[in-house]
Formats: structure tokens, sequence, C-alpha cells
């Protein structure tokens, strides 16, 4: 039966061959990326903040505590975090055609990034949550992609996901280009949990998923809203984060 399987997958990939999901170059299997484009790929290694996920130069950079000045100042309400990229033109290439232009099948590229980079995160999570989107926008854009993630992590990891844990109580204006100071006040108060999901998350370890991390205004208003309804603790796990300064 097996045989049969895999020769059927090989007359397939010769008929449709692969392509590599960011430049189109045809490689070996899917979702896999072509030599060119995986060394341009700036994949987050150790060491980095165990609290927000930033790629620090070195390990004597990183200090005794694993954590960046920001987070030691104002340490987020969740407890690790960690993200496969950084977020650059090339991670780019991959969040954008998936947050807007239906390339779906993006999602199970990332979160094999994800699985990789949140492997720890995800062996101590009961269950996967992804950042929520407000219906207007759900209904515009057809899917929620930090649910699509969310779903391929779940799947890679076996570990249970509930997409709809979370909802936007309001809709809120796009942050691009905003600071931080007004990406929290953006989003403070718009997001909390959905009343019929509190008692399937509550007393549990909960893995928050989404895109991309900036500031982390969302992701803190998401961790909020599970802690206040009664989740036992909350780690972030994105497809990439922000570069900043480390100093």
């Amino acid at each position: 039966m097996r045989t049969g399987f895999h020769a059927g997958r090989a007359i397939l990939d010769l008929l449709l061959p692969s392509h590599c999901p960011t430049c189109d170059t045809v490689v070996d299997a899917a979702g896999r990326f072509c030599t060119e484009c995986f060394r341009k790929a700036a994949l987050i290694m150790a060491p980095c903040c165990v609290r927000c996920g930033i790629a620090f130069e070195s390990a004597g950079a990183a200090g005794l505590s694993l954590s960046c000045h920001d987070c030691l100042n104002e340490p987020p309400p969740w407890r690790h975090g960690r993200a496969a990229f950084t977020y650059d033109e090339f991670s780019r290439r991959l969040v954008l055609p998936l947050k807007y232009n239906d390339r779906t099948e993006n999602a199970a590229v990332l979160a094999t990034h994800m699985l990789r980079a949140g492997r720890s995160l995800l062996d101590a999570c009961d269950l996967l949550v992804p950042v929520p989107l407000h219906r207007r926008r759900l209904f515009s854009r057809r899917y929620n992609q930090a649910a699509l993630l969310a779903r391929a992590l779940g799947r890679l990891a076996d570990r249970a996901v509930l997409v709809d844990a979370l909802v936007r109580l309001r809709p809120t204006a796009p942050l691009v280009g905003q600071t931080p100071a007004e990406r929290r006040l953006a989003v403070a108060d718009a997001i909390g949990p959905k009343f019929n999901r509190v008692k399937s998350f509550r007393g549990r370890h909960v893995l928050l998923v989404d895109d991309v991390l900036t500031t982390g205004a969302t992701a803190s208003a998401c961790t909020n809203a599970l802690l206040a309804a009664g989740a036992a603790s909350v780690d972030v796990l994105a497809a990439a984060r922000t570069v900043r300064d480390l100093r």
C-alpha cells in the first residue's frame, strides 16, 4: 500500500513539480526553498531573547538572563516567546501573500519553521490559540492567517487547536506605522475571550500563534485576555519577528 502511494507521489511530482514558495524555482519537494532563497532566509536561532524571541548577535550579548533590554525593563505578560524568521524582505514574501493574496499554502511552509523555532513551547503547551481577526476583516479576507498557522502547527506537533478562543470586541485601525504607545492604545480592551470557550482553556497552558510579532501590543492584549479568563500560562509563537535596536 505504501509502495503504491510513493509511486503515485513520484508520478505526480513529475507531472506537477514543486516550486520554491518564495521565487517559484523548481525544487525537489513541496515547501522547500531553493538553494539561493535558503541562503537569504534569516532564521532566528539561539541565542535569542527568551521573552520576545528577538535574535542576539552573540551569546555574550544575551547575558545570563537571556532577555533583551526591553523585556528586562518591561516584561511582557506572556512567559516565553519565539519566532521562526526575522521579518525582512525574504520573510515578507511568505507572510504578506498568505495574509493578503490567498496564498494559504504558505501557512504550511511557515509552520514547519515555526515548529523548529518553537519546539520547546509546543512541547509545554496544551492548546494552540490564534490571534483573532475582527468579523469585518475576516469577512473581507475570508480567512484568518493566524488560524491557518495554528492549524498547521497543531497537525505537525499533535496539539489541540481552538481557533475561536478569542474574539475582537471592536474593529481596530491597521497598526502599521504606529508607535508602540499608539499600538497599545489601539488594541486596549479590543480583544476578549469568547464566552462559550472559556472552559476549554481555563487552567491550561496556551500557546498564542500569530504571523508577525512587532511591538507585542496585540500579543499582550490577547495574553491578558486569556490569563484574566483563567489560562494557566501563555507563551507566544510567531512566524516572523521585527528587528529593533538591542543597545
